[in-house]
């Protein structure tokens, strides 16, 4: 029996995925600071997108897993995650909105304008310590537990090179 959802077999591969996903990002940073990349996860491993060879993004994401494996569970936390886009969107319009609640006519909408901005920003800077922990706490599992890496291929090329990462 689980603790909790987050350890439900399909959602905890999501997890450790996601880890490995921000940890294997992490290493591609070092090496092309400048990059842009990306990354998405689901229980069967992750895709990688971004402008780098195949040799490359398995020397990442081998030396990724093994330093999770060394306990290295700051790698499973990244700045670009969508936690912390969704977090900061959904504190952001939510604080805001709650500056129009009960405002009827157009006039007292325009007039809780500056209101707005002001609670918009407030919950833009609540949401910023706030992403790393729901990341850590909830969309990651920087343990990898038995996770290996199977297999790496290269799913498009061009504009949008993107690798997908199979993992069991």
């Amino acid at each position: 029996m689980t603790d909790s959802i987050l350890d439900l077999p399909y959602v905890l591969s999501t997890r450790r995925n996601h880890a490995l996903e921000h940890a294997t990002l992490h290493m591609l940073e070092r090496k092309h600071p400048k990059q842009p990349m990306g990354g998405h996860s689901n229980p069967t491993g992750f895709l990688i997108f971004g402008d780098f060879s195949l040799e490359e993004i398995q020397a990442a994401a081998d030396e990724a897993l093994a330093r999770l494996r060394a306990g290295e569970r700051e790698l499973a936390i990244h700045a670009g995650c969508g936690t912390n886009l969704a977090t900061t969107a959904l504190f952001s319009w939510s604080f805001a909105w709650a500056a129009f609640r009960g405002a009827r006519s157009t006039f007292a909408r325009v007039m809780r304008l500056p209101l707005a901005a002001a609670l918009a920003l407030t919950g833009f800077a609540l949401s910023q310590p706030l992403g790393p922990v729901l990341q850590k706490r909830i969309t990651t599992e920087a343990n990898p537990g038995p996770l290996q890496i199977a297999a790496i291929t290269v799913l498009a090329q061009g504009r949008l090179k993107t690798h997908r990462v199979i993992t069991r």
